[in-house]
């Protein structure tokens, strides 16, 4: 048989074969390295690096919380945020990308999406010309805003466009609606976020709620991968803060105040409004208030609350202290007989009164209703210098009033071994002696209150964002002087409205307690000596079960210092508090204690 010469008889040697097998086991001992090494990579992935490649892809946002509100006794709204959103793009992400991907609701595929199709969608939500959109969306810039104050239901559709390089930077806008009314009580805002004064500043961590965060992923091309990993966590909003003022009563008292200011063309004036029973503040009403929604509008001295930041000598309001004292040390009683002459000398020291008269034989009621320094210095001369120290102190003097707001005073009350021969008198009618108007008309509240001091209150609750009220309860109260001191200090009040001097304090139909009261100013370069003076007048009704305190305050006012009355002003201020909270006409019989011994 012949053989055919195409075909080799050649066979593959052992050598051959060897090699072969050596070369085969090389290449798979490679491939098992390969992917032993893939499978530890992606499989067990020991180094962390999947994880690391995903947070690389992975976008936070930051969520806003909605501050708290601010509102008054009735509801009605002081300060309130609202969260809104700035859509913002970055333009070289957005202009390279013809096409790109969203998620179908309906269909839950993913559909592609030309930029002309995405541009012509955002301007639909926007309500805006796809020209103007396109021109934002079109650039070299990294970050340019295409909205502002966008309303968050409407940047929740936007981000579902999934529109490449589209983004939202969420905001929260503070408003104040009803301006610059207790526009000091309220405070403002630092940068929009941060506390700067009023209730903001101390409530601040109270109102201002947490962050939330959204997370999601971008690809390598810097698109937004829509079916990858979108994690929200909200926001949770911070707490209202209930005051206890009365938003009607606040803008009364701060047009008195201001029309009186500006009649007496005094530096500042303010006025406070306090429930006897409660404790709680009506009004702090001042000049020149600042509307939290421009603060820079005022200066920076009148953006706080005079009443509780100012510090001053009294004045003869003080004397209702005086007359406390030294009726529940058993020393004197309202009808005792004083004899008073022009001037009186005691120790050395010399005291005088603010109107001309010769020696009178006066009663203790009617050396207040008169406000006689010679009166009260020799009644109150009949207690110790620690008695008197004590009493000023059991009345609140020298002891902040801590009702929420920044800076509140404490104002100046020395130790007795501090007071020099003629201080420890002084402080028997308000001078030698500095305190806040609060500090004094919470002195007034306890003889009102039947002799039982109450921490005056303007922070009465906490609204969760859930509505659940959370009351702030009232700090200890204490009792002072007994019921029947208190009902005899109110008497010589009484009297001195009805038969002493105070008489343009009357209210028709009501019994009316007031005292008045002058000192002189220090003066302002804070060098020795006084510049001005400062007029007040602190009253009480109905005195048959006094319900409200008023208490009026001028700076410096212009003019002769006995040609100054806050009378009028007192009277239009608590007539429109009586009238506001439906308190009845008096029925019982006024006091009318006698002001001479006949």
């Amino acid at each position: 048989m012949a053989k055919n010469p195409g075909t080799s008889t050649k066979t593959k040697t052992p050598a051959a074969r060897k090699r072969l097998r050596v070369g085969l086991g090389i290449m798979l001992t490679l491939l098992l390295v390969v992917g032993g090494k893939l499978f530890m990579v992606q499989g067990l992935d020991m180094g962390g690096m999947a994880e690391a490649a995903l947070a690389s892809r992975l976008t936070p946002q930051i969520l806003p919380a909605e501050r708290g509100q601010i509102v008054d006794a009735n509801g009605t709204v002081l300060a309130s945020s609202v969260i809104r959103y700035n859509i913002v793009v970055d333009q070289t992400v957005n202009t390279s990308t013809e096409t790109f991907h969203r998620f179908n609701d309906k269909t839950e595929k993913l559909d592609e999406i030309t930029r002309d199709q995405g541009i012509a969608d955002l301007a639909g939500l926007l309500g805006a010309d796809e020209s103007t959109i396109r021109e934002s969306l079109t650039g070299e810039k990294k970050y340019f805003v295409v909205a502002k104050d966008v309303k968050p239901e409407l940047e929740d559709r936007i981000s579902k466009l999934y529109i490449p390089g589209l983004s939202a930077e969420g905001v929260s806008k503070r408003v104040y609606p009803n301006g610059s009314v207790a526009g000091g009580v309220v405070g403002f805002l630092k940068d929009g976020t941060n506390g700067q004064a009023g209730i903001e500043q101390t409530q601040d961590e109270v109102l201002r709620g947490v962050e939330g965060k959204r997370v999601f992923e971008i690809g390598a091309d810097g698109l937004r991968i829509p079916v990858a990993t979108d994690e929200l966590t909200p926001a949770v909003d911070g707490s209202d803060v209930k005051l206890t003022l009365n938003t009607d009563i606040q803008y009364f008292a701060q047009q008195a105040i201001q029309s009186q200011v500006n009649k007496m063309n005094a530096e500042w004036g303010s006025i406070v409004v306090i429930d006897t029973k409660t404790g709680n503040l009506i009004a702090l009403a001042d000049t020149n208030s600042p509307d939290p929604n421009d603060p820079g509008k005022v200066d920076a001295k009148d953006r706080g609350v005079r009443s509780v930041t100012a510090a001053y000598e009294p004045g003869s309001v003080q004397k209702m202290i005086t007359a406390a004292a030294v009726i529940e040390e058993g020393k004197s009683f309202p009808l005792d007989h004083f004899t008073t002459p022009a001037a009186y000398t005691i120790d050395g020291q010399t005291f005088t009164d603010a109107f001309e008269h010769g020696t009178e034989e006066r009663t203790l009621a009617g050396i207040l209703g008169w406000s006689m320094n010679t009166g009260t210095v020799m009644a109150g001369s009949r207690l110790t210098k620690e008695q008197r120290y004590d009493w000023l102190k059991k009345f609140g003097i020298g002891e902040q009033t801590d009702i929420g707001l920044p800076a509140e005073a404490t104002g100046i009350l020395a130790k007795p071994e501090q007071w020099d021969d003629r201080q420890q008198y002084t402080v028997l009618f308000g001078q030698g002696v500095s305190q806040s108007t609060l500090q004094t008309v919470r002195a007034f509240q306890s003889i009102a209150n039947d002799g039982v001091m109450l921490q005056p209150r303007l922070i009465d609750s906490y609204i969760t964002p859930e509505g659940e009220e959370q009351k702030v309860p009232a700090k200890d109260s204490r009792q002072v002087v007994s019921k029947e001191t208190a009902q005899q200090v109110r008497d010589i009040l009484e009297s001195a409205v009805t038969e002493g001097q105070i008489k343009d304090a009357a209210i028709d139909g009501y019994r009316v307690g007031a005292k008045t009261g002058t000192s002189q100013a220090p003066r302002e370069d804070g060098l020795p000596g006084f510049d001005g003076f400062t007029a007040s007048m602190v009253g009480m009704a109905p005195m048959d079960d006094p319900r409200f305190i008023v208490e009026v305050v001028l700076q410096r006012p212009k003019g002769n210092i006995y040609g100054v009355t806050n009378g009028p002003v007192f009277r239009s201020v608590m007539s429109q508090v009586l009238r506001t909270y439906n308190v009845a006409p008096s029925t019982g019989t006024p006091a009318r204690l006698p002001q001479f011994v006949k």
